[in-house]
């Protein structure tokens, strides 16, 4: 099997971290790949940020968990990297070219050997006067709005589910 399609199947979400940080190398090719995401009339919209620091990768954990109404919850399982994908919702297809970012961001991990999971929330976490006061600092237009972030790292051993079967009505031709 091809490489590509292999990396496509057996691609999982890991939820559980351990501490120690991906490197700069497979970081630069994660984000190069999201990069080169195919995006609407070729305007490469989306905002990539990468965040490794500590300080602000809890404070962005924080507001996702804000979220969720669970202020000491711990959404990004202890992961030592998230990146947060912003897109430009005045394009008619500014959040959808986040979500394809997203998409190569995740497979790009897996085929370096790094472990992701997609987190939601971005939206309303950077919509709080908190999250407006950090993105404004990151030099993010105010107009963009977050589309979500993918938390990066190794996972720990188990935390990876098997893929469940496939539905039988995924898929229809016509």
């Amino acid at each position: 099997m091809n490489e590509t399609i292999k990396d496509l199947i057996e691609r999982r979400s890991c939820r559980a971290y351990d501490e120690k940080q991906i490197t700069d190398a497979e970081l630069d090719t994660i984000l190069k790949a999201g990069t080169f995401a195919p995006t609407g009339m070729g305007k490469q919209s989306p905002l990539i940020v990468a965040v490794q620091d500590g300080q602000t990768l809890k404070l962005v954990e924080k507001l996702n968990a804000a979220v969720l109404g669970n202020p000491d919850g711990h959404p990004f399982y202890g992961a030592p990297t998230v990146v947060v994908v912003f897109g430009d919702p005045s394009l008619p297809f500014g959040v959808s070219d986040g979500n394809l970012v997203i998409g190569n961001l995740l497979n790009a991990a897996h085929a370096v050997g790094v472990d992701s999971c997609y987190i939601w929330r971005a939206k309303e976490a950077f919509e709080s006067d908190e999250g407006k006061a950090l993105k404004a600092a990151w030099g993010i237009p105010e107009k963009y709005e977050g589309v979500g972030n993918v938390i990066l790292g190794y996972g720990k051993p188990g935390s990876k589910r098997p893929a469940p079967p496939r539905k039988s009505d995924y898929i229809k031709k016509i």
